[in-house]
């Protein structure tokens, strides 16, 4: 499928949180002036917003990010239905019932995954696919790797409606890489405490 401008634009903007025309322009490879154009008919459908930014030298710029509205292009699976469905479970039935299904969730999920991936011991490996996978569901992952351990992070969540009122998803994707890949894994950011990303760090010491 080839995307639109516009839409290379807000999967660029989703990607780095903010940027201006010149970061734009020389991503895309176009002119500022035909960038302004696209800008100005997002700006326009209330799909992105623009900050006046101040610097130490030279005139102000303006950077570009989303509104909430442009968040509906982006993946957000069961986001409504499961909402409703978990809000009277946990009303008629309470939390307890909410944490076994979340349990039972993960456990499904990570015989799914496992069944998706190679069949290997080796951790870079195991992270190559699990990252495939996150971005067959949507969740825009980057891998990024240091000496000591390996960053996902994951630009979209597509139930972030749900984990916003139920942390048990947070917690269960956590439990998930831990299971499926045999190390230690730490949530260092998270988009329901606020941050753009969720960024999980994977020990390559095989410890748990």
């Amino acid at each position: 499928m080839t995307l639109s401008t516009k839409d290379e634009i807000l999967i660029m903007l989703k990607t780095a949180g903010s940027l201006t025309v010149s970061d734009i322009s020389k991503e895309l490879g176009i002119t500022e002036m035909a960038v302004r154009r696209h800008l100005n008919t997002l700006e326009r459908d209330e799909m992105i917003k623009s900050t006046l930014v101040r610097q130490a030298m030279g005139r102000p710029t303006h950077l570009y990010s989303l509104t909430e509205k442009a968040e509906d292009n982006f993946p957000k699976t069961y986001r409504d239905l499961a909402k409703d469905i978990l809000d009277e479970i946990a009303e008629t039935e309470g939390m307890d019932k909410i944490d076994t299904l979340f349990e039972k969730r993960e456990e499904r999920l990570r015989n799914r995954y496992l069944s998706k991936m190679n069949s290997t011991s080796d951790l870079s490996e195991k992270v190559k696919s699990l990252v495939d996978i996150q971005n067959e569901k949507g969740y825009m992952v980057e891998l990024q790797e240091t000496e000591d351990e390996f960053l996902i992070i994951e630009k979209n969540c597509p139930i972030s409606e749900i984990a916003k009122d139920y942390g048990q998803a947070c917690n269960g994707e956590k439990k998930l890489f831990e299971n499926i890949l045999g190390a230690k894994v730490d949530s260092v950011q998270c988009m329901t405490r606020g941050d753009r990303s969720c960024v999980y760090a994977i020990k390559k010491a095989m410890n748990k």
